[in-house]
């Protein structure tokens, strides 16, 4: 009986050590922490560095009622873009399509954060610190902008 204990022990031991090891190689990873009610994207998301030294990406394709299609590129590392339209090729964030400027954010004393109003939404972003050192992990928040110059 006691080793059949230890053997059901060790299965759950190395599921959980399974689970938690898959959620490590995502290296872009977005944890939505919204029902919509005040926000249309908010949550935490994650770029950690890759195999080949650079940061992680994710490219949010959104079509909402009321406003035109676009890209909201989180990443890599502090960089973020925001794009009327949506397309398959990756786009420079320093080029003039990106309605965010600064793109690039600077960190201060592990700090960071900073809010634009452009294309009619309303885009906020804070550095979260995290517990890896190889990922910068940050707090999103994107809302219909109640700027109507934003339009």
């Amino acid at each position: 009986m006691t080793r059949r204990a230890a053997n059901w022990q060790l299965v759950g031991a190395v599921t959980v050590a399974a689970c938690l090891g898959a959620a490590a190689l995502g290296r872009a990873q977005f944890t939505s922490f919204n029902d919509r009610s005040r926000a249309m994207l908010e949550g935490h998301w994650q770029s950690c560095r890759e195999a080949d030294g650079q940061y992680g990406e994710r490219v949010y394709d959104g079509k909402w009622p009321g406003l035109g299609p676009f890209e909201l590129h989180m990443g890599p590392y502090h960089e973020f873009a925001l794009y009327r339209g949506i397309q398959e090729q990756h786009r420079d964030h320093r080029s003039p399509e990106n309605l965010l400027s600064p793109s690039n954010l600077e960190v201060v004393a592990n700090q960071a954060r900073h809010s634009w109003d452009a294309a009619g939404l309303h885009l906020e972003v804070a550095l979260a610190g995290g517990s890896r050192e190889e990922c910068e992990s940050w707090f999103i928040s994107l809302k219909r902008s109640a700027s109507p110059s934003s339009h």
